[in-house]
């Protein structure tokens, strides 16, 4: 069917709402605390359902390394006086990045 150096998604529709949905029960039922929990539940499927030339993706952070990181950010923001938010999309992109391997 994929030949061995092909690069596709093979998740499905009914499988993302269902994914979506309980990261949306998470955030509700913890009054949003949980976010990064569901930020990274949701980074998960997608990546291990990402084929790049072949290889299978897979995501390695966590709810707890975002959070963390999360605090750091809200931090500079607050030190900068809001400029740091400017940056803040570049890190987040940053970190998901550096937390996003090949399977093998």
């Amino acid at each position: 069917m994929n030949e061995s150096n092909d690069s596709y998604f093979d998740g499905g529709l009914l499988q993302l709402i269902g994914w979506e949905i309980l990261a949306v029960i998470i955030t509700l039922f913890t009054a949003g605390i949980c976010l990064p929990w569901a930020i990274c539940l949701l980074l998960n499927w997608e990546k291990s359902h990402t084929v790049v030339e072949g290889r299978r993706l897979k995501f390695t952070g966590t709810g707890g390394g975002l959070f963390i990181q999360w605090l750091k950010w809200l931090g500079l923001i607050i030190i900068t006086l809001g400029i740091y938010s400017f940056w803040v999309q570049i890190a987040i992109r940053k970190w998901v990045a550096k937390h996003t391997v090949f399977e093998n």
